[in-house]
């Protein structure tokens, strides 16, 4: 594992790009993908894993009763993929984490939070295709036809189907058993990434992607100590997040343009014009509103 610290604004942004370019295509093409955190001592736990209890008994129900209750809002149905991701991009309790393949966008997500301008940040960044080393036989296999590195959600039902149907030949389309199915593709946990569909303007803004991993009893940060050629852990300090606040404000990185819509303009309005002598006071103002913080926990 690398745990950097980087001093500056332009050594954040080398860090951050390091490795990009890719010989192959003679392009600047990252491999990794990015999460910040504002705080630094925060777990990579997933929303699921904090509710406590059993974490697979708690996502087939909660899964189950979305569906049930949000049917007439949605459009694709049939996919269980479609639903996961719809649920965690409504703040459904699950066992997917968001990432971006932007670090400018994760490092917004570092800084946005006004009552943890004191407390060092964090980006998380793993290598995308040294984590699909990790991947089982059938799910490597299927990833290399597609020719990429990220699963997208038809793909992921397409394999979903293929096995079902091995499994029960009359399995239905929506099969409560689908994650069950994926965990028993190894007997290792694994860590595996997706694009979800391009629900609404914020996933699309926030150029975002989940991760999942096949336990949803291991913590990721565990799964990642024991592969730690894929992952890097870059801290932001205190004293350089305002500089990288403001610059990601020049450079339109804000809730604004992340969170379209009235509630993010009023949200960056607010962070942008607050002085920096008040920021001392921002905890006397929280409130529980304004949109969710995609890459936070």
């Amino acid at each position: 594992m690398q745990v950097i610290r980087p001093s500056s604004w332009s050594e954040l942004q080398d860090v951050l790009y390091e490795g990009a370019w890719n010989p192959s295509l003679r392009r600047f093409r990252s491999p990794f993908a990015y999460r910040g955190v504002s705080d630094a001592r925060y777990s990579l736990r997933t929303s699921l894993a904090r509710l406590g209890g059993t974490p697979r008994d708690l996502e087939r129900h909660l899964l189950r009763a979305f569906r049930r209750y949000a049917y007439t809002s949605v459009q694709e149905r049939e996919s269980y993929w479609h639903w996961l991701a719809l649920g965690q991009h409504h703040g459904l309790p699950t066992r997917l984490l968001d990432w971006s393949y932007s670090p400018l966008v994760a490092l917004h997500f570092a800084t946005a939070s006004i009552e943890k301008f004191d407390t060092d940040g964090v980006v998380w960044m793993v290598n995308l295709s040294q984590a699909n080393a990790s991947l089982p036989e059938p799910l490597a296999r299927h990833l290399a036809e597609d020719g990429t590195d990220v699963f997208t959600v038809e793909s992921l039902t397409s394999f979903s189907r293929r096995h079902a149907r091995e499994r029960d030949p009359d399995a239905m389309t929506f099969d409560v058993q689908v994650l069950e199915d994926l965990e028993r593709t190894s007997d290792e946990p694994f860590l595996l990434f997706f694009e979800p569909p391009s629900i609404d303007e914020r996933i699309v803004q926030q150029y975002a992607l989940f991760s999942l991993l096949s336990n949803p009893a291991t913590a990721l940060q565990d799964w990642l100590s024991d592969h730690e050629d894929v992952y890097r852990q870059i801290v932001l300090s205190a004293d350089l997040k305002w500089e990288v606040r403001d610059k990601l404000d020049q450079a339109n990185i804000n809730e604004r343009t992340l969170f379209p819509g009235l509630t993010g303009l009023s949200t960056w309005l607010k962070r942008y014009y607050l002085p920096r002598d008040a920021d001392e006071d921002a905890d006397e103002d929280k409130e529980s509103g304004g949109p969710r913080d995609a890459n936070e926990t």
